[in-house]
């Protein structure tokens, strides 16, 4: 029986954001006022399909991307934290859900070599077209009210956990590591025994320290942290009970 460890990306493992980082290839790492201005609440993943074509149209190529997006650097202490999974895999299982884009995400996984420390990523489906564009898609749909439309963490948290089961795989908790809005939901999906946590300072920490006056209760442990090597402490906690 193991632990299933979540992963959120932006923020999270990576000390920054993917989507907003590219935009330092742009000309003057800038975009157009009226690219800017064209994103609406909910709809980022079109609005990063315009700035990619944008980007493209400007003659960046893929190998200037790649070089952006592998001088992005890991947060305080996930270096640590990944190593310290990988030399305990047969205690857990670990999963990336993120709302970033399949490009971007195995650049900075495999350029680091860590990769194999994922058993699967959930993220928006991206590639490059024949003229050398990338192209990004909406990862699914659904039909929660509190996600963008593109991707609901916790219908993937929940269907990841269904297909485990139907394959006799049960975990004895989950530890959902995120910083953002869009991991409050998968959150309200925990049970006590599991363990929520938002990184200090970020949106989702915010938003679970307002519960339960404003939003279902959570009844998850929630333990916060700054740097990955606090999860690491708590990880060798759970795992000698």
């Amino acid at each position: 029986m193991k632990i299933l460890l979540v992963f959120d990306f932006d923020h999270t493992v990576i000390d920054d954001n993917s989507d907003t980082w590219i935009v330092q290839c742009a000309p003057e790492k800038k975009l157009p006022i009226e690219l800017q201005e064209s994103y609406q609440k909910g709809f980022w993943t079109e609005f990063m399909g315009r700035v990619f074509k944008y980007l493209g149209d400007k003659g960046i190529r893929e190998d200037e991307m790649k070089r952006a997006m592998t001088s992005m650097p890991f947060t305080p202490g996930m270096v640590e934290l990944l190593n310290f999974v990988r030399k305990n895999r047969n205690k857990f299982d670990c999963i990336i859900i993120s709302d970033s884009n399949s490009v971007f995400i195995d650049w900075v996984l495999k350029a680091a070599n860590f990769h194999d420390v994922f058993d699967k990523v959930f993220t928006n489906p991206a590639a490059f077209d024949n003229s050398g564009h990338l192209t990004v898609e909406n990862y699914h749909t659904h039909s929660c009210t509190r996600c963008p439309k593109n991707l609901c963490k916790k219908v993937v948290l929940v269907e990841f956990l269904d297909n485990q089961v139907q394959q006799g795989v049960n975990y004895t908790r989950i530890v959902y590591i995120g910083d953002g809005g869009n991991d409050f939901c998968p959150v309200t999906f925990l049970k006590k025994n599991d363990f929520a946590m938002p990184r200090k300072g970020y949106s989702l920490q915010k938003t679970l320290s307002k519960t339960p006056q404003n939003h279902d209760p959570v009844e998850s442990s929630v333990v916060v942290w700054s740097s990955g090597v606090e999860i690491i402490s708590h990880l060798q906690f759970l795992i000698k009970e």
